[in-house]
């Protein structure tokens, strides 16, 4: 029977990618989801891409587009860069892509302009990098970088009371919409958590592997998790994303 596995924000540590992909139980007829921010931060963002675009041959794979996915494609195609994603992590996808052929660069772009906003399953589960603000669902958001830069639907996660049930009418109309949310975007380590963290009915799966934290993994169906090593100790020398 086909597995569903979650993948949170990896920010190029392609080293804890590896870890992971070894250590869990998945085999080539599950279906693997990323919810996105594939590069900034570690040094191997390139390999980290370039990975994910030859597993995708032989596995079920889907993309989901983070901001800093839509940062790096910009740069790709555009050259454009800004001082914001340049000090949070750009530096070093920069770094990565140097030396790299037209036709290797393209073969990544192509692989951004791929990425999806969001995609539900047939559980009715929402996977998306960050969230949504509308009442009515993502299909009907008004600003769609809200799919990849919203903070307010984790925000709301936290804030419910445990004894407040989704019949009630003070229940959140968003997290209605939905059996279960996996998101990224916002480390888990902003509250003292290491692992991926259940508010509602929303999963936060962004356990800092950008910064001092791990790169996670989770089986949908068991909620069994995989941690990588702290991603900082696969790369002695580097700092990381300062913010």
């Amino acid at each position: 029977m086909k597995k569903t596995f979650v993948v949170g924000d990896i920010h190029g540590g392609f080293k804890a990618l590896m870890q992971l992909l070894k250590m869990s139980s998945l085999t080539e007829k599950d279906r693997l989801i990323f919810l996105g921010d594939f590069v900034d931060g570690w040094s191997e963002s390139f390999e980290v891409v370039d990975f994910l675009i030859d597993l995708s041959r032989n596995q079920e794979c889907i993309f989901i587009r983070g901001n800093h996915d839509d940062w790096c494609e910009q740069w790709l195609e555009n050259e454009l860069t800004n001082e914001d994603w340049v000090t949070s992590g750009g530096q070093a996808t920069i770094d990565s892509y140097q030396n790299r052929t037209g036709l290797e660069k393209a073969r990544h772009l192509a692989f951004y302009q791929s990425l999806r906003s969001y995609f539900t399953d047939e559980e009715n589960r929402l996977f998306i990098h960050a969230g949504f603000a509308s009442v009515r669902g993502p299909k009907n958001e008004r600003y769609p970088s809200n799919y990849f830069w919203d903070r307010s639907l984790w925000e709301v996660a936290l804030c419910l009371d445990d004894r407040l049930m989704p019949g009630d009418p003070r229940y959140p109309k968003r997290l209605k919409l939905f059996n279960e949310i996996y998101i990224g975007h916002t480390p888990t380590l902003h509250i003292g958590a290491f692992e991926p963290v259940h508010a509602g009915n929303v999963w936060n799966m962004d356990t800092g592997a950008a910064f001092h934290g791990k790169l996670s993994m989770m089986e949908v169906g068991t909620k069994q998790v995989w941690q990588s090593d702290t991603v900082r100790d696969l790369y002695p020398g580097e700092e990381g994303r300062k913010k």
